[in-house]
């Protein structure tokens, strides 16, 4: 039988505050409960594996904004560059610089958010605050046109500890805002903060998040994997 998606989905949308966008992360999860997703109405979705991603988007409807959510390599951006909307964790300069190549080849601009890496743990990509500083600083993206920096994204710790999850939100709101005021306070496109999913998405609302990426709460445990 399948999962109630459509309930999942109706929970999740009217507990989100007006202005907060959802990412349904359909990675893991077959077409059919992208499907019943979509038939509500839902158009935005994450996948973190290039070869889901694409199998799904060949076989799925033509508007469906599809995010690159997870740790995305150089050599696999050109194979999404034809249609995603939005990669949603670049972590370096080089990986920039490749979704700028690959978009141009495709004469299409792609939008991107900057992954910071606040969380305490090793394990999780992303660039400190220092980093992110360096790379807007040293000004090279600024040349891209075939991509537009829109906005910050970040994974809180893994813990049972909400102080300390919410100081880690706190502190990307804040960096957002510093990085706002010095580089983009006249780019109304560069507003996203992409922080908040199924365990602490509401904590994450109440820090600034704009966008909140959302699976197991919407999908249900994973159903199969690549």
């Amino acid at each position: 039988m399948m999962y109630d998606v459509k309930g999942c989905l109706h929970r999740v949308l009217n507990s989100l505050p007006e202005g907060v966008r959802l990412v349904a992360v359909s990675k893991f999860h077959p077409e059919e409960y992208v499907m019943a997703a979509y038939d509500e109405g839902q158009r935005i979705f994450g996948e973190s594996h290039e070869q889901e991603l694409s199998r799904k988007a060949a076989a799925l409807p033509a508007d469906i904004e599809w995010h690159f959510i997870g740790h995305l390599q150089t050599n696999k951006v050109k194979y999404i560059a034809p249609y995603i909307n939005m990669v949603e964790a670049v972590d370096s300069i080089r990986l920039l610089r490749e979704i700028e190549k690959q978009a141009a080849r495709h004469d299409r601009c792609i939008d991107v958010l900057l992954e910071l890496h606040i969380a305490e743990e090793t394990t999780k990509y992303g660039l400190t605050l220092d980093e992110c500083r360096q790379l807007l600083a040293d000004g090279e993206w600024r040349t891209m046109a075939h991509v537009r920096l829109c906005g910050l994204m970040m994974m809180a710790s893994n813990v049972d500890d909400e102080q300390q999850i919410a100081s880690e939100f706190e502190t990307a709101a804040r960096f957002f805002d510093e990085v706002k005021a010095q580089y983009f306070a006249d780019a109304p496109y560069f507003r996203e903060r992409s922080w908040g999913m199924s365990d602490d998405y509401p904590l994450a609302v109440q820090h600034g998040s704009t966008m909140v990426r959302v699976g197991t709460a919407i999908f249900g445990p994973r159903v199969y994997s690549n």
